[in-house]
């Protein structure tokens, strides 16, 4: 019989098994959920179903840069008793070594049975949450940052239109943006990149909250404008203070840098993840 995604989905919230598993399960039992639920359990498949309706807020951020690829991966757990436990932090590179090797970009019921793997020996409920892969080009380089015990991580890509002056420089520059961005989690990377729509309602907010004030309307219009301008330096990470240096922009030191080594460098993009996030 046909089986909807959903349900498998539904199936799978209930149990904790695998997609796959919960799909054959509900197979078997003509889409019947309790009868595919107690299919699981029998086939010890829903070992890890008793807890995995407890609350996994704390956790481990983990990154891996090769060659070309970059990896930022979060695990959750219950405590951070267990997030620091050496066999869950084995399985964030163990996690990380699969995605490379496989190829994998999202997750699967293969790094999920890694997952209840470890469930089974330490007795509480974990859960791969989300993983990132990053191809790194020839003109690119790719740093990380974990903060603390790891509940914070970041990737920020940098490129620059003649590689082979990527320098020393140029690398401090991007651990420092890896910093920042761990301290102040940008929600865009540049103000152009800002929806239209946000925009327009933030307008929208700023003019209203000028208005009161009872200025005329091309005195509202410049303070409006100011807001905006000053809200972009907020959220935006080409438009931030530099983390080092507050005098500055993280767009005019990246500029100062290209200058200093010889050669244009963008930006190109960025990952945060914040356990529980």
């Amino acid at each position: 019989m046909s089986i909807k995604a959903a349900d498998v989905k539904k199936l799978r919230d209930m149990t904790g098994a695998g997609m796959l598993d919960c799909k054959n399960a509900l197979v078997e039992a003509e889409g019947d959920f309790k009868k595919a639920e107690k299919h699981l359990k029998e086939l010890g498949l829903a070992a890890a179903a008793k807890r995995s309706d407890r609350a996994t807020n704390q956790g481990r951020v983990t990154t891996r840069i090769t060659d070309d690829k970059a990896v930022i991966l979060e695990l959750a757990c219950e405590t951070d008793f267990v997030a620091r436990n050496k066999d869950f932090i084995a399985l964030g590179d163990q996690l990380i070594d699969m995605i490379l090797e496989k190829g994998y970009t999202e997750i699967n019921d293969e790094l999920e049975g890694l997952v209840k793997d470890l469930i089974s020996k330490i007795k509480e409920n974990m859960s791969l949450k989300r993983f990132q892969v990053i191809d790194i080009a020839e003109n690119q380089m790719v740093t990380d940052y974990i903060h603390g015990e790891g509940t914070i991580g970041v990737l920020v890509s940098i490129e620059a239109d003649d590689p082979s002056k990527i320098n020393q420089e140029l690398k401090d520059f991007a651990f420092d943006c890896a910093l920042h961005i761990a301290a102040f989690s940008p929600q865009y990377l540049d103000k152009a990149d800002v929806d239209a729509e946000y925009i327009k309602e933030q307008n929208e907010i700023y003019t209203k909250q000028v208005e009161l004030l009872g200025k005329p309307a091309n005195i509202i219009e410049n303070i409006v404008k100011g807001k905006l301008s000053k809200h972009f330096t907020e959220i935006c990470l080409l438009q931030q203070k530099f983390v080092k240096d507050d005098n500055l922009s993280v767009e005019q030191v990246l500029k100062n840098v290209s200058k200093s080594i010889g050669t244009p460098c963008r930006i190109s993009g960025y990952t945060y993840f914040k356990v529980g996030q």
